[in-house]
């Protein structure tokens, strides 16, 4: 996806690392250009739903050249961005931008000079308790670490209190001990809600640095927690299969919205990216629209698969019974084309019998419908 507009240019172009241009507060720059099909999809793999999802949001960016670099390195600035932007802050972080904002940090003034765009953001992760309270300086273009992430993310889930709550837990991972004090809690909610794990090893390596793939997972893991989590999006199940460029979602109120799709459109079915002719009546779908759009449809629960059923009909020939006197196969015999030819079915324990049962005799004329190999009905002719 490369996600346009006068902050995140500079963001998605050089990484959070742009000087910043004049054009950047340009009225028009405000408007966003989203597309979520990544020239470097194959590198994605296991993070691909995470990203494209994050994407469909508006919350990470790919870049101009139209990649999204799934295995570079992330700085804190990105994360930052990346995490106001999930709280649902984006507009109030770019307006504050666009004011005259004081931050006592000491690198402030470098921070105004090389990310002029990021001042908003830094301002309302501030307000809003990002940073701990001993933090004099903003460091952007320092990697974001596994364990200042994980701290980062507990905080935007306004979870600190139940951080401190947990600093005397005793953590069972072979490095812990590299772990700070202080620390010690936020890894413990942050590994309690999920939003991050330790390796197979048994280590947690709080001083490893983050890939953006890394940090889709744990961005796309906090917003399941998030308050209010998908509150634009819509959900429902598909009325039918997509026809002439639209679906219609009927809600969980029984209400029907049709929607226009985007002709590029990503859609996410049994774990794989999926076209529209792959959409089926009755798929659950999440879906995110943009310019009443559609631009991104996860299917959350496929639809249940629809017996095949066929019809059979001839002479009866015999049946056989279980222990319990119930039907437990049945054969017919028919001609065709000058040939008689015999068949037998497995019968249903709850068969349905059409027409007069005590005519259920050899040479009775019956008519059996079969589902999943199955008679399930007898009609009696």
């Amino acid at each position: 996806m490369t996600l346009l507009s006068g902050a995140s240019t500079a963001f998605a172009h050089d990484n959070g690392k742009g000087k910043g241009k004049d054009d950047n507060k340009k009225k028009e720059d405000k408007n966003i250009t989203l597309n979520l099909h990544f020239k470097d999809e194959a590198d994605m793999k296991w993070a691909a739903e995470y990203i494209i999802r994050l994407a469909s949001k508006g919350v990470f960016n790919g870049y101009q050249d139209g990649t999204f670099k799934p295995s570079q390195k992330i700085s804190r600035i990105e994360t930052l961005v990346a995490a106001v932007r999930l709280m649902g802050l984006r507009e109030q972080a770019e307006s504050a931008a666009e004011m005259s904002t004081d931050l006592n940090f000491k690198d402030a003034d470098q921070l105004k000079k090389k990310y002029p765009w990021a001042v908003g953001y830094v301002a309302v992760a501030l307000e809003n308790d990002l940073f701990g309270e001993t933090e004099d300086s903003i460091q952007p273009d320092k990697p974001a670490t596994r364990l200042w992430s994980a701290t980062i993310l507990v905080k935007a889930l306004k979870l600190d209190s139940e951080a401190k709550a947990k600093s005397n837990t005793k953590l069972s991972f072979k490095d812990a001990k590299q772990i700070p004090a202080g620390s010690v809690g936020y890894v413990a909610v942050a590994l309690e809600k999920g939003l991050i794990t330790g390796y197979q090893d048994n280590t947690f390596r709080p001083s490893q640095q983050v890939t953006r793939a890394e940090l889709a997972a744990l961005l796309d893991r906090t917003d399941s927690q998030m308050p209010n989590n998908d509150a634009q999006a819509i959900t429902g199940s598909l009325k039918a299969a997509a026809s002439n460029g639209s679906i219609v979602v009927v809600k969980a109120d029984k209400s029907e919205k049709a929607l226009a799709l985007d002709p590029n459109v990503f859609i996410f079915r049994d774990n794989k990216k999926a076209a529209v002719a792959d959409l089926k009546a009755g798929d659950e779908v999440l879906v995110r629209t943009y310019q009443n759009k559609v631009i991104f449809i996860e299917v959350t629960k496929l639809a249940a698969v629809q017996p095949t059923a066929s019809v059979d009909a001839g002479l009866l020939n015999s049946v056989t019974v279980n222990g319990q006197g119930k039907l437990a196969t049945i054969s017919i015999v028919k001609n065709v084309n000058g040939t008689v030819q015999a068949a037998i079915y497995n019968v249903d324990p709850n068969v349905v019998i059409a027409g007069d049962a005590a005519k259920l005799v050899a040479g009775q004329r019956i008519e059996l419908t079969i589902e999943n190999n199955a008679v399930k009905l007898i009609a009696i002719k």
